[in-house]
């Protein structure tokens, strides 16, 4: 057996089942594509499983894939013990319906003994109870003696998952020797010691569980394999755990050389050394693969691991912020297979750096509150921290639960649960609701479409074509015939595009001699192209032939505003760099919205070079050609898909010259010119981590310039300017104008203030040696107040001066605190804040001054009263 690293190990396990027909896929993206049954990839066979249902077919029956997997169930355990990781990788051969058993298990042993050359004495075998099938392969075909073939039970050595495809499988163990066993004679693969290690499962998907445990045979059983990669490492190389392979060493020794600590020293610097490793390797895939930090979903996840991290990397002493350097290090060590890591890292590293910096800005804070918050727990003899309590350090801090939870069992106390969880179920529920997506296509009318053939889509040549009427739905019910109002069409074929890949739905008008319909949109279900339409005359039946015709023109802005769409995301790269991709895009006549992801607003500069550089290429005039081929040649030919979207055999690939390569199914123009011009709208913030930018052309720039021309004339007009050209001077001198008045009103302002306020420092009130003074000025801006109050202040330090001010039905305190009356025990902060509660207010400040805000002004006169007792009872 000979020493082997993590990347020639991954490498030599594709090559070899790419020799016995493989499909060799590359590892399919952390973010599930389709499945919203999980947040992340969590096994090999995960992105497969519609294959293996057969609900899609397969590039090819036989496939081989190293897919890079998350599981976090055990994130706590992460860094405590060197056996939990939230990141591996799993090799997996998988075949479906293609090979079985008597392939599946030669290989595998041929993989094992020939080709990395494990000892074959120190291999174990588990296999069912009842597989005699495959006890006869493992001992007559690959000769392994039946004493090293363990028989185990079903819940060892049978997979399944309730109902469905299930069945037996075999397990690969490593002998590590007998000082890693109990000493038991009778130790073997399923005793509970440590001496024998599984590192590769064989499954043999050949039964069908109806789920009453009533089992029939396949017709074409499946295979499903999975290998820990860095479990194999493990053993190639001799280490005991997966913070000891060689990929996954050199990143922690990375750490250890900023934290100036060596692993192995301390069992505490441990811990953090293996906490920031494993989750800075999570992370940076993670948002090579789309994720970006939020307080939901996968992005919370994402969440998670980076402020454990970043927690870690303070409690070794790490000062400043680190982990995008040490996301450096992840991305050269996985260059060989992941290169994606590398050409994404300055944008890996950027959110690394936000979020790190976002933490930085709120743990300090949030420390020092759940500081507290145990602090009087341990006080009042608590053992649980309140629900509420963990919930506003939550909310208001985003200080993450884990941490918490974390934390506070380092003291050994318990986080109230059930009401952080109800708390945090009220917020989602709330959330939920706000956003709820009301669709105007129900259930039951998506019922009756499951009958129809998929309609032949005419529409990316033609504006019109005949057609035969095949269906009608109106009010939920399939009907023969409508004479009046509205109903849904459904056609053999049709030239309207259906709702789909960001782009909006064609209308136009459906006739055929007195028979008139009005399309007022078109939508696509699993192939089916629904026609939205009212009757205006005669009837429509079903066998009808009509005429089908769409409304040419806000087709052909459609186009234009589509294309231009695809030159925007080019030039954003260009102008960004290749992390950005499409989060999301909405076409229609007027206007093309496109979100990406990017983590900062783009600049003034950034846009006008954007808008420029796809206004070029428009004014270029280059051919925009559709060819429909395989995704592999389109991959090839360089096209953009879609992240997350899965694609049939066949695709439709949309080049604009050499700017702009993508797949798409959408409704195009032929040549860039066409788009006339392009003119951004706006850009904004729709997520973390996530932009928006909003743009028209064509037509659509002409209406924009006019409003903007309407405007401008219309405001010069209000300024009485005959020449809209002196509007920026005119609106220069009104600035001017303003400010002058504005000044001269505050000057007039302090002067009526300060003759009502010198009225009132005759009322002060001593309290035990502290003069205090409490008044209402009403019309007085909060900094005329405070120039008062310093004034006070400077002629007697010890004073105490509090004012409501009142302004525009506004209410407003302002309370300023002298160098002796601080001395002596006067907090201009917490007098402030009694007083303004008094009104249903709040606020705070520094010990000498301190404004809050009120809202009931009935109870200022109660408020100012209570000013001399508010004082007295902090004066010492």
């Amino acid at each position: 057996m000979k020493w082997t690293s993590v990347n020639d190990i991954r490498e030599k396990y594709l090559s070899f089942f790419e020799s016995k027909g493989h499909l060799r896929h590359k590892s399919f993206p952390l973010v599930p594509i389709n499945d919203k049954s999980i947040l992340l990839i969590n096994a090999g066979m995960t992105p497969l499983k519609k294959y293996f249902t057969g609900e899609e077919e397969p590039p090819r029956h036989r496939m081989t894939t190293c897919q890079k997997c998350i599981r976090t169930p055990d994130i706590d355990r992460v860094g405590i013990t060197a056996r939990h990781g939230t990141y591996f990788e799993m090799l997996g051969n998988f075949s479906f319906g293609d090979y079985f058993k008597r392939e599946a298990i030669p290989w595998a042993w041929e993989f094992c003994t020939k080709v990395i050359e494990l000892p074959e004495d120190r291999i174990w075998v588990t296999i069912y109870l009842d597989d005699d099938e495959a006890f006869d392969i493992w001992t007559k075909d690959v000769g392994i003696p039946a004493e090293r073939v363990v028989r185990l039970g079903k819940e060892d050595n049978f997979w399944e998952h309730g109902s469905g495809p299930c069945g037996p499988c075999s397990e690969l163990h490593f002998d590590r020797g007998i000082e890693f066993g109990c000493g038991k004679p009778d130790c073997k693969p399923g005793c509970d010691c440590d001496r024998y290690m599984e590192f590769w499962n064989l499954v043999f998907t050949q039964f069908d569980n109806d789920g009453h445990n009533n089992y029939t045979r396949l017709a074409k059983p499946n295979i499903d394999t999975g290998m820990g990669l860095e479990r194999l490492a493990c053993i190639m190389q001799g280490v005991n755990n997966l913070f000891e392979v060689d990929t996954v060493r050199n990143i922690m020794s990375a750490i250890s050389e900023k934290a100036s600590v060596k692993y192995g020293d301390d069992p505490k610097t441990d811990i953090s050394l293996r906490v920031i490793t494993d989750h800075i390797r999570s992370s940076s895939f993670m948002i090579c693969d789309g994720v970006i930090p939020s307080n939901e979903g996968r992005g919370y996840v994402l969440r998670r691991l980076l402020r454990r991290a970043a927690r870690h990397g303070r409690m070794l002493g790490i000062n400043g912020i680190f982990l995008a350097d040490i996301a450096a290090v992840v991305a050269r060590e996985n260059y060989s297979e992941y290169p994606e890591l590398t050409e994404k890292l300055t944008y890996i590293q950027k959110v690394l750096t936000m979020e790190e910096e976002r933490f930085a800005a709120t743990i300090d804070a949030g420390l020092s509150i759940l500081s507290n918050i145990m602090r009087k727990a341990a006080e009042d003899g608590e053992k649980v921290l309140s629900g509420e309590d963990v919930f506003r350090l939550y909310d208001t801090y985003g200080f993450p639960i884990d941490l918490t939870r974390e934390i506070a069992g380092e003291q050994k106390l318990e986080i109230d649960e059930e009401s952080f969880v109800a708390l945090m179920k009220s917020q989602k529920e709330r959330a939920r609701a706000a956003r709820a997506n009301i669709s105007g296509w129900s259930d039951a009318s998506k019922s009756l479409l499951s009958g129809f053939e998929k309609t032949e889509f005419a529409g990316y040549e033609n504006d019109s074509c005949d057609a035969k009427v095949i269906g009608i739905i109106s009010d939920d019910m399939s009907v023969e015939e409508v004479t009046e109002g509205e109903f849904t069409l459904i056609t053999d074929k049709t030239v309207f595009y259906g709702e789909g890949g960001g782009q909006v739905g064609d209308t136009g008008i459906i006739y055929d001699n007195d028979t008139m319909i009005s399309v007022s949109d078109t939508k696509k279900v699993d192939g089916v192209y629904i026609h939205v339409c009212s009757l205006a005359s005669g009837d429509v039946k079903v066998g009808d032939t009509v005429r089908l015709e769409l409304n040419l023109p806000r087709r052909q802005a459609i186009r234009r505003n589509h294309s231009a769409c695809h030159m925007l995301q080019a030039a954003l790269r260009e102008v960004l760099g290749n992390h950005v991709e499409q989060a999301g895009s909405y076409v229609d006549e007027s206007r093309v919205r496109f979100d990406f992801s990017h983590f900062a607003a783009l600049t003034e500069k950034e846009l006008a070079t954007v808008e420029l550089l796809v206004n070029s290429h428009i004014l270029m005039g280059e051919a925009i050609d559709t060819v429909e081929t395989d995704i592999e040649s389109a991959k090839k030919a360089g096209a953009m898909a879609l992240f997350g979207e899965k694609y049939g055999a066949k695709v439709r690939m949309v080049k604009m010259g050499n700017f702009s390569t993508e797949l798409c199914g959408g409704t195009h123009i032929d040549n860039t010119a066409k788009a006339g011009l392009f003119k951004i709208i706006s850009e904004s913030s729709v997520a973390a981590g996530v932009r928006r930018i909003e743009a028209t052309t064509g037509l659509g720039v002409l209406e924009l310039l006019s409003d903007k021309d309407e405007l401008i004339t219309e405001t010069a007009k209000e300024m009485k300017l005959a020449n809209s050209a002196d509007l920026a001077k005119r609106a220069s001198q009104l600035q001017n104008e303003i400010k002058s008045a504005k000044s001269e009103i505050e000057a007039l302002e302090a002067k009526i203030a300060s003759y009502e306020f010198g009225e009132t420092e005759k009322s002060a009130v001593d309290v035990n040696g502290i003069s205090v003074i409490a008044s209402r000025l009403d019309g007085v801006s909060v900094d005329s107040a405070r120039n008062l109050c310093d004034a006070v202040r400077s002629k007697n330090p010890a004073s105490v001066t509090l004012l409501a001010l009142v302004a525009n039905d506004r209410l407003n305190f302002v309370c300023v605190c002298g160098a002796d009356a601080v001395k002596r025990g006067a907090n201009a902060g917490k007098i402030v804040k009694d007083i303004a509660s008094i009104c249903n207010g709040g606020g705070g400040g520094r010990p000498d001054s301190a404004t809050a805000g009120a809202k009931d002004l009935t109870k200022i006169s109660d408020a100012l009263a209570a000013v001399k007792a508010t004082v007295e009872k902090y004066i010492k």
